[in-house]
């Protein structure tokens, strides 16, 4: 049984902060010219589970590709911690970056799945 639990993250200057309930068995990472640049560390939870806590007016928008994901970035330091966006049936979700939760434990890249962003 996955581990739930209730993590807490951030932008590098703090302006950005939230709560996210969820477990962490499903990492990933994409090999996508802008993930790759990133180095995120994906987990996707359902937007009920996330809570901005502060930071909204901190946020500027991006979108690349489908511009069906909205990306978003801290206006001060420019770290994505998080971004916003649905499933292909509609539900909507928040993809967290883990490497910004300030209490999550250490990744191992070769247990985590890979998505073949470049050649989608």
């Amino acid at each position: 049984m996955p581990d739930i639990k209730t993590y807490h993250g951030q932008c590098h200057c703090g302006a950005v902060r939230y709560t996210a309930t969820t477990e962490l068995s499903s990492m990933g990472d994409c090999n996508c010219s802008r993930c790759r640049r990133l180095g995120w560390v994906m987990q996707s939870l359902p937007a009920a589970n996330f809570t901005l806590e502060s930071g909204e007016d901190s946020l500027t928008l991006f979108h690349f590709n489908t511009d069906t994901i909205d990306h978003l970035f801290c206006k001060t330091c420019g770290i994505e911690s998080f971004a916003r966006g649905s499933d292909g049936k509609g539900n909507e979700l928040v993809m967290i970056n883990v490497n910004c939760l300030d209490d999550a434990p250490p990744v191992d890249r070769s247990t985590i799945k890979h998505w073949d962003g470049a050649n989608w």
